[in-house]
């Protein structure tokens, strides 16, 4: 169920049925030459609205995040951490108003991690609702390692198999190998063990990290049909549980 297609009178009865929500959220950011900036929010939206179920709704898609380490290539666009923790957070406290007080938050961007880890512990705290952060390749996790030598790095063969296969139309198949000849093998830069590259620019030329040649739009579905299992199952998980179980455990 999709929050907002519906009227304020459908929403209610929508909510009163709904056990979880979901909350996408990702970045509009660059993705090298080959990707759309809209990647990481457009791959969580559609992971998000895989679940079609009365006892989960939808919630409409955060589609800024936490990118600043992206900014100096173009079209990227940022909050900072702190306005995203809130941003999340007080959407999902309306949610939570409305009578659904359990949610997976539906990421896309690794950049929103530590955010949404900070929103959920904060909520569950309150008292308000209990928020479980899902990144879409942790629940395609062994499907990745079957499929790909390397995890999920940036605008890689990974990430590019994925939105192959969803939008076929916003992969530049001609600029994969422009990519990744500006491509760091590894994300980040250290010296004897120091981060010293806190910026994508640091250390990668075209803004991709991996090899993005190796995408393939079939591997892109079995990425996507695993997440999209993993995160049914969460679904039923928390669906199942009584919101007091949830609760913090009382002090020792």
């Amino acid at each position: 169920m999709l929050l907002h297609e519906q009227t304020t009178v459908e929403a209610a009865d929508t909510l009163e049925a709904a056990e979880v929500a979901l909350l996408p959220t990702g970045s509009t950011e660059q993705h090298g030459p080959a990707l759309a900036l809209g990647m990481d929010h457009l791959a969580a939206e559609a992971v998000a609205r895989s679940v079609d179920r009365p006892e989960a709704v939808v919630l409409p898609t955060l589609p800024v995040g936490a990118s600043e380490h992206h900014r100096q290539f173009h079209g990227t666009l940022s909050l900072s951490e702190d306005t995203f923790e809130s941003t999340v957070r007080e959407t999902l406290a309306s949610v939570a108003d409305h009578g659904v007080r359990k949610a997976v938050v539906v990421n896309g961007h690794g950049g929103n991690t530590a955010a949404l880890r900070r929103a959920g512990m904060a909520l569950r705290r309150e008292g308000t609702l209990f928020a479980a952060p899902y990144n879409w390749w942790d629940g395609a996790e062994a499907t990745i390692e079957e499929l790909f030598e390397t995890g999920v790095l940036h605008a890689d063969a990974i990430e590019t198999s994925v939105l192959w296969h969803l939008r076929e139309e916003l992969v530049r198949p001609d600029e994969l190998e422009r990519a990744e000849a500006g491509a760091s093998d590894d994300w980040g830069r250290t010296v004897e063990g120091a981060t010293v590259g806190f910026d994508t620019a640091d250390f990668s030329d075209s803004g991709v990290a991996g090899r993005p040649t190796g995408a393939d739009p079939e591997k892109g579905r079995q990425v996507f049909e695993a997440t999209c299992d993993a995160l049914d199952s969460l679904v039923d998980w928390l669906a199942e549980r009584p919101f007091e179980e949830l609760a913090p455990e009382p002090h020792r």
